[in-house]
C-alpha cells in the first residue's frame, strides 16, 4: 500500500515538473517505490543516470541476504542481479556462508536522497566486509546489524578483521569479466598488492577510494547492447600498486589552508534536466 502511494507521488511529480525544472531529481527518484514497466536498460552514467525495468534482488537467497531493506535499494539491472548470485556462490567456495549485500540502486535508479553519488544505473553494488554468520536474519535484524571495519584508525593499514578470505573474495569479484572496477579502502589495495603471489592482472581493477572500509563497491561494465549507457574512463595500465601508496601517505597529510582561496561552491543537486531524456519517461 505504501509503495503504491509513493509510486503515485512519483508519477505526479514527474508530470508536474518539466525537464528544465529545478526540483532535485533525488526527490523524484527517491519517491518511486516500484520499477518502470520497460525492458531493462541503463541510461546515462554511473553518477548521472537512471534505470528502466529494474529487477529486484530477492531479500534472501541460498547464499545472500539483502541488507537495510527499509531503504528499498535492492534493485538493479538483470546483469547485476546475476553477478550478485555468482559472487555469493564464490563466497561459499572460499568458506563464507554467503554475502551480505548493501545498496544496489533504487527501483528506477537515479540520484538518491542520501548516501551515494553513484549507484544510479543499477550497475553498482556494495558488498559488506562482514562474513555472514547467518542467512536467516529478520528484517528488523538487518536494520540493526552493522558490517566490520577492516582499516586501522590512522587509515594506513588493514586491521585484524582483514583475512585471506577477504582477499580471495575480492580476487574472485575482480576476475569476473562483467566487472569494470572495485572500490576499496586504500590499505586493502596495498595489502592485496603485498600478499598476491599469483596472477596479478586482476589487481588493476581494485581501486583505492575514500571510505569503503566496511564494504567494497563493485561497478559493472555497461551491458552489451546498452546504447544509452556511458562507460567510465578506462583504468590506467598496470596493477596500480605503486600509485596506491599516495593514499596512505600524502593524501592523509593535512593540507595547508590558503587564506586567499575563495570558499568552495556547494555541490548543486542534479535535476531531470541534468539526466538523459529517457529518465523523465522512466519516472512516468
Amino acid at each position: 500500500m505504501i509503495r503504491s502511494l509513493l509510486a503515485s507521488l512519483a508519477f505526479c511529480a514527474a508530470l508536474a515538473y518539466p525537464a528544465g525544472a529545478q526540483t532535485p531529481a533525488k526527490q523524484l527518484f527517491g519517491a518511486a517505490a516500484t520499477p518502470s514497466e520497460h525492458a531493462p536498460a541503463p541510461f546515462g552514467s554511473y553518477s548521472a543516470g537512471c534505470l528502466a525495468g529494474a529487477v529486484e534482488l530477492p531479500e534472501t537467497g541460498p547464499s545472500w541476504q539483502a541488507m537495510r531493506l527499509s531503504r528499498n535499494r535492492n534493485w538493479g539491472h538483470p546483469e547485476t542481479i546475476r553477478f550478485v548470485q555468482r559472487l555469493s556462490i564464490a563466497a561459499q567456495r572460499i568458506g563464507w556462508n554467503g554475502i551480505y549485500v548493501g545498496d544496489i540502486s533504487q527501483p528506477r535508479g537515479g540520484p538518491m536522497l542520501t548516501g551515494h553519488a553513484s549507484h544510479q544505473m543499477g550497475l553498482d553494488m556494495d558488498i559488506w566486509m562482514l562474513p555472514p554468520d547467518r542467512l536467516d536474519l529478520t528484517r528488523a535484524e538487518r536494520e540493526r546489524i552493522s558490517s566490520i571495519d577492516v582499516r586501522t584508525p590512522d587509515q594506513r593499514n588493514v586491521n585484524g578483521n582483514w583475512t585471506d578470505s577477504h582477499h580471495r573474495l575480492l580476487r574472485a569479484a575482480a576476475s569476473d569479466p562483467a566487472v569494470a572496477r572495485i572500490f576499496v579502502t586504500p590499505p586493502v589495495k596495498l595489502r592485496m598488492c603485498a600478499d598476491e603471489t599469483g596472477d596479478r592482472a586482476y589487481l588493476r581493477k581494485i581501486r583505492p577510494w575514500w571510505g569503503h572500509n566496511t564494504h567494497f563497491h563493485v561497478r559493472l561494465n555497461c551491458p552489451a547492447g546498452a546504447a544509452g549507457c556511458v562507460e567510465q574512463d578506462p583504468i590506467p595500465p598496470g596493477d596500480g600498486c605503486a600509485d596506491a601508496v599516495w593514499w596512505v601517505t600524502e593524501a592523509l597529510e593535512p593540507a595547508k589552508p590558503d587564506p586567499n582561496a575563495p570558499p568552495p561552491e556547494p555541490r548543486r543537486d542534479l535535476t531531470l534536466a541534468d539526466l538523459p531524456q529517457q529518465c523523465a519517461a522512466i519516472l512516468r
